[in-house]
């Protein structure tokens, strides 16, 4: 009886990653180089719920306080888990996403960059972003984040515009979104605005006014998000009335675009714009197919060896994981990437990029011969999705229209 509670709870509390040895056996693929190594950090908590949402983000419960000590406590026991995965490899940047990380005291940030600086090689000048909210700004919050080590701000604005805001269920106003973003580019070189149009009531003329109102904060770095009704969200039971027609949403982006361009930005992603080497350096390496380990409630990590791709995902739920991983059990799930699916995988992610993809570094990420997507590549540039000028293969102006069309070419024939 003992043993089989022992099982049941170990089966409760996840997986632990497996020995190196399992990893470095012998596979299907011949990577010739492991790819850059990035970090990614989850801190899963919010203010509230957006009804839009539907990343791994938990509402504070009223008169709750964050487990900082308790959960960071977590994360340092899933990294030093997982520590063999990557041993000895530089991590190139570190992204602190959520939930909204800015709910998180300076002092407890500061903890955690110091916690992760003891237990893995960053590369001189490693980038560190954390994610932020208006609604959790206060003087001179993030210039103490800075002090904490953070070099690079996220802040989730979303719209300038008091009505947008409620519409979306944003607990922050407008004037905070504007004293936020103003101490952000007082306290930071580098930091990005979020923005989404197409909102429920919204028009052309709205949309041009939040976008003129982050331009004026001369901001490096600029990310615009189409609204998606996406499942299992509150908007997917209830979905929001009066949202612009697709022609008028497409107008919004070309908008957006033309805006961006006069004042010096460059459309490098499909949703991203910035100056001149002010570029994420996180999410270009997941545009790159570059690897990631992931840490925190429900982060995924993709992970290279020589012969294989393996992902992982923790668990979920913030208390089961927070238990899981200080036992040293923090995983939902750890597989390999099946061989038939990298190419897709890899164009999901390429094909967002202006600049395109290599067919050199195509093989090289993916172990693969670009033989084995001849047919695809010729179909995207029959159809005018792709343009390809000797190995450098990158989308057109139409391909970045219909993107999702143009990745599903590369879907795995069952």
């Amino acid at each position: 009886m003992t043993r089989t509670v022992e099982i049941a709870s170990h089966a409760a509390l996840g997986q632990a990653p497996r020995d190196i040895q399992h990893y470095m056996r012998a596979g299907t693929l011949q990577l010739s180089a492991l790819p850059p190594l990035t970090l990614y950090v989850h801190l899963p908590w919010c203010l509230k719920k957006c009804p839009y949402c539907d990343f791994n983000s938990h509402g504070l419960d009223a008169g709750h306080t964050l487990p900082e000590q308790r959960y960071i406590d977590a994360l340092m026991a899933d990294l030093e888990a997982s520590l063999g995965m990557v041993w000895g490899r530089p991590v190139y940047s570190i992204f602190i996403g959520g939930g909204t990380p800015s709910l998180f005291s300076p002092e407890a940030i500061a903890r955690l960059i110091s916690g992760l600086r003891a237990r893995l090689p960053l590369e001189a000048g490693c980038e560190i972003t954390l994610e932020a909210n208006p609604g959790t700004f206060e003087a001179q919050r993030f210039a103490a984040f800075a002090r904490a080590g953070v070099t690079r701000l996220s802040i989730g604005v979303q719209s300038f515009d008091d009505r947008f805001l409620q519409a979306v269920g944003r607990v922050h106003s407008a004037a905070q979104a504007r004293a936020a973003v103003a101490e952000a580019a007082q306290a930071f070189e580098t930091f990005n605005l979020d923005l989404m149009y197409a909102l429920p009531g919204q028009t052309l003329a709205d949309l041009q006014r939040d976008v003129d109102t982050a331009l004026s904060f001369a901001p490096p770095h600029l990310s615009v998000y189409h609204l998606s009704i996406e499942p299992n969200t509150y908007f997917a039971k209830h979905p929001p009335r009066q949202l612009p027609e697709d022609d008028t949403a497409y107008e919004m982006l070309d908008a957006i675009t033309a805006a961006t361009a006069q004042a010096g930005l460059e459309r490098y992603e499909v949703s991203a714009y910035a100056r001149p080497r002010h570029q994420c350096l996180h999410n270009s390496n997941y545009w790159q197919f570059g690897d990631y380990l992931g840490i925190g409630a429900g982060a995924h990590s993709k992970i290279s060896f020589a012969q294989r791709i393996t992902r992982q995902v923790r668990l979920r739920d913030p208390q089961r994981y927070m238990d899981a991983a200080l036992a040293g059990r923090p995983l939902a799930s750890d597989e390999d990437v099946r061989r038939k699916d990298l190419p897709f995988e890899y164009m999901l992610n390429a094909l967002r990029l202006r600049g395109g993809f290599s067919l050199p570094d195509f093989t090289a990420s993916t172990g693969l011969s670009i033989n084995g997507i001849g047919p695809a590549l010729e179909q995207a540039q029959s159809l005018g999705l792709l343009e390809r000028h000797g190995n450098q293969v990158r989308p057109t102006e139409r391909g970045f229209d219909f993107l999702s069309d143009l990745q599903a070419l590369f879907l795995p024939k069952e």
